[in-house]
């Protein structure tokens, strides 16, 4: 397989981009797998592996959007997936697995709001602005969940 094929590969969420319907929250569950791999880290190293996740996502987005010829196409699901750990950070989740389906609608929910400056981020180029909208929304994600668990416990 060649490089471009590996990264629509990745960009598609291994095919899960071809969703007939919703096609960014099909993808997105491939983060909760990335949430999981990332549970034996500590939390430094979590929110490490979330910001070179997150960055990765910018240079498969951005070669898929060229191949596809069409600004952030639905079938590119990399930012929804590669971004999702970051509204889990810090969360405890394994004891209250609760907490992973709360946190996945609240990142939903706010990826498809887009709060400011989220939207406006989305008229950047390539690959960045694929991504940075997903990145800010899963900030907001983030602290909306620590509030919930806040109020929750």
């Amino acid at each position: 397989m060649d490089m471009k094929k590996l990264v629509v590969l990745l960009a598609t969420g291994f095919g899960l981009g071809y969703s007939p319907v919703a096609t960014g929250t099909v993808g997105s569950i491939l983060g909760v797998g990335l949430v999981a791999a990332m549970l034996p880290l500590p939390l430094g190293v979590q929110i490490a592996v979330a910001a070179v996740l997150s960055l990765l996502a910018i240079p498969i987005c951005h070669v898929a959007e060229a191949h596809f010829g069409k600004k952030d196409d639905g079938r590119i699901v990399a930012d929804e997936y590669l971004t999702f750990p970051l509204c889990m950070l810090g969360l405890p989740w394994v004891e209250h697995p609760w907490l992973l389906g709360v946190a996945f609608v609240v990142n939903r929910v706010l990826d498809i709001v887009k709060p400011p400056p989220a939207r406006q981020s989305q008229s950047l180029k390539g690959g960045l602005g694929i991504v940075i909208d997903d990145v800010i929304s899963s900030l907001y994600a983030l602290a909306v969940n620590h509030v919930i668990w806040l109020l929750a416990s």
